[in-house]
């Protein structure tokens, strides 16, 4: 992180890069009524300017997570504990010490939502009124957020979804989300996200439901709206090749928990924990040779579950006894690089193996 960033200015906001955009500590959310905690103890930051994925199985709390910093939990779930805070200046330069998410009452989300905070997810059309065409719908969002005229708000739309890269954007400003592709809908829900100039945009899934060609355009979107408007990017996914072609960082989440985080390069090319290592051997990404199926044996525990030490012991080769006798924090695995294992020197070692045995895909 630079000690002196100089501020850059994007769209109308004086964004110092590199500094902090969310800073999150000890985020714990309950489920089932807060008899169970689905995450425990997540903290985290994303810098201005800087992507970090948010990796793990179905149930491993990514969701979850994102759910708490954008206020939509479902029902049953609350945040428990911790803190997320938005930080830095909003557009009235209030708020210079941040925003903390978690105390925010409904009327004070809306304010923060779409303003400070944008979101994308898997399936757009699902989050788009049928009944309206698109840029209407864009355009409502720019009079209410931004107080424009209807002119106003017409050709900004018209310009973000220029910015997206939709073709012939005046055109689709009168569609409707039917008339759409995939892809294109996804693009307007990003038009949507970044267009009154959030300081954090959180894709979860964001790509999943599309197809490769598509699914690679809308990453490279992402990538270079990160850079032309100085976004932190929290991207959720469970595809790690994704991860390495866009995020600067990795978190790795098991079971709630952040079992490995890390620069991306880094973590990807020697992960410290085995369910990264699992994770990489099943994806077959980069070296990691595949000579046939492979999956990680056995199930995650049920969300909730309390276990004595590491949530991953009763399906990794490396556990022994000490691995299931108290919890187990993060550790130093390396400059920047943390691990949630007692034993990450043998499990590096037997991936060194592993990697040189294995064909390059």
């Amino acid at each position: 992180m630079p000690q002196s960033p100089s501020p850059e200015r994007v769209t109308g906001r004086a964004v110092p890069r590199g500094e902090p955009a969310l800073s999150v500590e000890g985020l714990t959310v309950t489920v089932a009524g807060g008899r169970a905690r689905a995450v425990r103890d997540v903290s985290f930051a994303v810098a201005r300017g800087e992507s970090v994925g948010l990796v793990g199985e179905s149930g491993s709390g990514k969701s979850l997570t994102c759910r708490s910093v954008l206020g939509v939990l479902p029902p049953g779930c609350e945040v428990a504990a911790g803190s997320a805070v938005l930080t830095g200046t909003a557009p009235d330069g209030a708020d210079s010490e941040g925003t903390e998410l978690t105390a925010l009452t409904r009327r004070q989300w809306d304010a923060v939502r779409g303003s400070r905070l944008g979101a994308v997810f898997q399936d757009p059309a699902s989050y788009l009124n049928p009944t309206l065409t698109v840029g209407r719908q864009l355009a409502e969002q720019l009079r209410v957020k931004l107080r424009l005229s209807g002119a106003a708000a017409h050709a900004r739309a018209v310009a973000l979804f220029t910015d997206v890269g939709l073709h012939r954007p005046a055109d689709v400003y009168h569609q409707y989300p039917h008339e759409l592709s995939g892809g294109m809908l996804q693009r307007v829900l990003i038009a949507i996200a970044i267009s009154c100039d959030p300081e954090l945009l959180i894709a979860d899934e964001a790509t999943t439901a599309l197809d490769v060609v598509v699914q690679a355009e809308i990453l490279e979107l992402l990538q270079r709206l990160r850079t032309d408007h100085g976004l932190a990017l929290l991207l959720v996914t469970h595809d790690l090749a994704v991860v390495a072609e866009v995020c600067d960082r990795v978190l790795v989440m098991y079971a709630g928990e952040i079992v490995e985080d890390g620069p991306t390069a880094q973590v990807l090319a020697a992960p410290s924990h085995p369910y990264t290592e699992a994770l990489l051997r099943v994806a077959s990404l980069g070296t990691w040779g595949r000579r046939e199926l492979d999956v990680i044996p056995g199930l995650p525990p049920e969300a909730g579950a309390e276990l004595p030490g590491c949530r991953f012991a009763d399906r990794c080769a490396y556990a022994t006894a000490a691995c299931t006798a108290a919890p187990i924090p993060l550790h130093t695995a390396g400059d920047g690089h943390r691990s949630r294992c007692l034993r990450a020197a043998e499990a590096a070692g037997a991936v060194t193996t592993t990697r040189k045995e294995g064909a390059t895909v």
